[in-house]
């Protein structure tokens, strides 16, 4: 699955895309894998209240199931002007 990263995200795991290998079921899994890796992701990811995902380009949830999911996307909050 592919994993995209955007804003202040990308900037501390250092990676705008990667594509992982995961026996996650829901997102909130995935990112406890992740958060395992490396101290940068435990970084990006230390409050997910601040984060928003998308799955396959959807807005989602974090405990939505990933099954047959091919992108999962993580950014803030996105504002208006």
């Amino acid at each position: 699955m592919d994993v995209m990263y955007f804003a202040w995200v990308r900037e501390r795991i250092g990676l705008p895309k990667e594509t992982i290998q995961t026996d996650a079921a829901t997102v909130n899994d995935l990112v406890a894998e992740l958060i395992a890796r490396e101290d940068r992701y435990a970084a990006a990811f230390a409050d997910t209240s601040a984060l928003r995902v998308a799955i396959d380009q959807e807005l989602s949830d974090f405990d939505a199931s990933l099954a047959g999911v091919r992108e999962v996307a993580f950014f803030p909050p996105m504002t208006g002007g």
